[in-house]
């Protein structure tokens, strides 16, 4: 792994939209009414979001949140932006929220009605969610928080550096879009996550360098979130692949400064310039309760520097959910009705 020493990081209010109070209650309420529909289950447990009727119902009324917001959303969708990123301030959470849990799973999604649908309705307007059976049990919603032992992981439990990195960069139907929304904030306010956009970084490139990120020259090592502790699709790592594809001015990328190997010296000297342009134009925030951060993930990628977790109950929580674009073409690989994919075949070992 590279070594890392933190760089300037810049401000992200070019690319902010902060909900004026009128605006934050209206998209409460129009949460609360979505909320009030959500099955909540039985004894057997909590109602299912992997729902096509369910998800449906949020897209109809997702069309009555602010329309200042909904404009930002859909030109991000569309267009994208300079910085690859796009943070809303005071979406509506529950007002009542449990202890941050420190196993990495919070209580079913129930306990947080408010808090779940805002962030689905957000994710109407970027695309359709999906979510991977490997990765968190196939949650549509997923929890972020610091797990005690795992804190020198660079998985999204651990509260070390997390280098940049594209959201599952090694998987065939990655996400287009991650939303991280913030339930809390690190105690001491230091964990920024961070985001570098590739438009940004390539004036910074050399031509050799561009013209040797677009062969597939690099293999990235599966997420061990994939599988869960000890399981296998931890040790696979994906097919050859380039860094960058699509136009020329304005590329796509996929890069792991973590968990991408390149397969040469020559792709090694590449991958290095790309490493440190990206860290020349990085911008990055604090997250606090209410802010909701959308990371284009095939423009940009992101990360987050380091905190210190205390395990009290009041650490940083984040929740996340991702959307594609376009859901068709997993569709072999998920169950009718279902936004899940199915586990990943390895492609390959170390």
């Amino acid at each position: 792994m590279l070594t890392y020493q933190e760089p300037p990081i810049g401000g992200v209010e070019g690319v902010t939209v902060e909900l004026t109070p009128q605006e934050a209650e209206q998209f409460r309420t129009v949460a609360a009414e979505i909320a009030g529909i959500l099955p909540r289950g039985g004894p057997a447990g909590p109602g299912q979001l992997d729902d096509p009727g369910l998800l449906a119902e949020i897209e109809v009324a997702a069309r009555w949140l602010p329309p200042r917001l909904t404009r930002a959303l859909s030109r991000f969708r569309r267009e994208g932006n300079p910085h690859g990123t796009l943070i809303a301030r005071n979406v509506p959470l529950d007002d009542e929220l449990p202890p941050t849990p420190t196993d990495g799973v919070a209580p079913d999604w129930s306990r947080l009605p408010l808090t779940t649908v805002a962030q689905l309705a957000v994710m109407t307007w970027l695309g359709d969610v999906i979510a991977y059976a490997d990765e968190k049990a196939g949650r549509l919603v997923q929890d972020i928080v610091p797990v005690r032992g795992a804190e020198r992981r660079q998985e999204n439990s651990g509260s070390v550096m997390l280098e940049l990195h594209t959201e599952d960069g090694f998987h065939p139907y990655k996400p287009d879009f991650v939303t991280l929304l913030c339930l809390r904030a690190d105690h001491e306010r230091r964990a920024r996550t961070t985001c570098g956009a590739i438009t940004r970084a390539l004036p910074r490139l050399s031509a050799e360098c561009v013209s040797v990120l677009r062969r597939p020259l690099f293999r990235i090592s599966h997420s061990s979130s994939f599988g869960g502790p000890g399981g296998g699709a931890a040790t696979a790592v994906s097919p050859p692949l380039p860094v960058l594809s699509g136009p020329a001015a304005t590329p796509e990328l996929v890069a792991d400064f973590h968990a991408m190997e390149p397969l040469d010296e020559t792709a090694a000297r590449a991958f290095d310039e790309l490493r440190e342009a990206m860290l020349a134009v990085l911008v990055g925030t604090v997250l606090e309760a209410g802010d909701l951060i959308v990371v284009d993930n095939r423009a940009a990628v992101h990360g987050r520097t380091d905190f210190r977790p205390r395990y009290d109950g009041r650490d940083r929580w984040l929740r996340r959910c991702f959307a594609v674009a376009d859901l068709r073409p997993s569709r072999a690989v998920r169950a009718p009705g279902s936004q899940v994919c199915a586990p990943l075949r390895p492609a390959g070992g170390p």
